[in-house]
């Protein structure tokens, strides 16, 4: 199972030498939250459906996973709330349903949504760590080509 998340992540990260926003990260304090967006039928169908995402050019997948800072190492991976939202260029609002994904130590969350060709997303993510008490919010754009 831990070798479909790390695909789940390969594949996010690879992503980005097709675009510049595919894979970044900010810090905040002693956390660092990587994100990603792409649309899913970049996923291989073997981990498409043991997640149970859908395939598809017009289906957008967000993953995010929130590192805590620890010295001499890459970070730990922390639980934490994360609420999403996406809104288009046409102001249309979308709130996305996170499913948090355990294995082995790392947790990633993802949601999905729909999306059209040339069609640009403003994420707006705030997240709280788990034992943490402030809420980070930032937002990235990701534009999707599907054709």
């Amino acid at each position: 199972m831990l070798k479909h998340l790390l695909i789940l992540l390969t594949l996010a990260m690879s992503t980005a030498t097709f675009n510049v926003n595919a894979e970044q990260s900010k810090v905040f304090g002693d956390y660092t939250v990587h994100f990603s967006a792409f649309t899913t039928d970049l996923l291989s169908s073997e981990v498409a459906k043991l997640y149970r995402i859908p395939r598809s050019r017009n289906r957008a997948l967000l993953n995010i996973s929130v590192l805590k800072k620890v010295m001499n190492t890459l970070g730990s991976p922390v639980k934490a709330n994360i609420h999403a939202t996406s809104t288009n260029l046409s102001s249309q609002l979308r709130e996305l349903k996170m499913r948090e994904l355990n294995e082995d130590g790392a947790t990633y969350y993802i949601a999905e949504t729909t999306v059209n060709n040339e069609e640009t997303l403003k994420y707006t993510l705030t997240i709280t760590p788990v034992g943490a008490t402030e809420t980070y919010t930032f937002s990235f754009h990701q534009q999707f080509f599907t054709e």
